[in-house]
């Protein structure tokens, strides 16, 4: 998020008012250096037919994190409903890559119980994103709307079900021989996903929901 910090059009922000942009990216890189470290130790595996509890453990505590910090400081509150919109739907963009997950069922690497719904539903998310930012461009008010909010809860039920079926994915398999399971997603390069992308995404689009129900009524008419 600390690229989100471009200002909203129409406010001023004061260079070097504020810690927090820098506090924030420095937790970003920290946590990244984390999540690398933890999967080139390969410490979020578990074995078959177990509940993988790491991962889930990395999807839900940053989020809790974000959430605290939203609960316990005016200063990130105010970073958040000061965050651009317009960056955070391009981010969103980035989601078209979720045809990776197709590509990896193709060759028998993730089971079809995983990669289809995730790969798209982050694809859906991914290729309407650019729409959704021309919408934002054209008419700021769009921000206020239902559609935009519906854009973005979408996104995160797309995430949601994504993990829970790759959790359910890995508590059902049974260990045999040559059976394909998730638990690539538990190692490097791919345990970057669920350990840092998806909680990303997550505090992205719960920063769009938060700055669309505080906007004016009337800021939705304009959408």
């Amino acid at each position: 998020m600390s690229n989100a910090t471009l200002s909203q059009p129409g406010r001023t922000r004061v260079p070097g008012a504020s810690p927090m942009p820098l506090l924030v990216g420095a937790v970003l890189a920290v946590w990244l250096a984390v999540v690398v470290a933890l999967g080139v130790r390969g410490l979020f595996t578990t074995a078959p037919g177990t509940p993988p509890l790491p991962i889930l453990l990395g999807v839900v505590a940053p989020l809790l994190v974000f959430l605290a910090a939203w609960r316990g400081s005016a200063a990130f509150r105010a970073y958040v409903l000061a965050a651009d919109l317009r960056f955070i739907v391009a981010v969103q963009g980035w989601r078209a890559a979720g045809f990776a997950f197709l590509a990896l069922w193709a060759h028998g690497i993730l089971p079809g119980m995983f990669a289809w719904p995730a790969g798209l539903g982050d694809m859906a998310i991914g290729f309407t994103a650019p729409w959704v930012l021309a919408a934002l461009l054209r008419r700021p008010g769009f921000a206020a709307s239902r559609a935009f909010a519906a854009w973005n809860l979408f996104g995160m039920l797309d995430l949601i079900v994504a993990v829970s079926l790759g959790g359910l994915s890995a508590f059902l398999a049974t260990g045999a021989a040559g059976e394909i399971t998730t638990r690539p997603m538990a190692l490097m390069p791919l345990i970057l996903v669920p350990a840092y992308l998806v909680p990303l995404f997550l505090m992205l689009e719960i920063t769009a929901l938060l700055q669309c129900s505080s906007k004016p009524a009337h800021d939705a008419s304009l959408a």
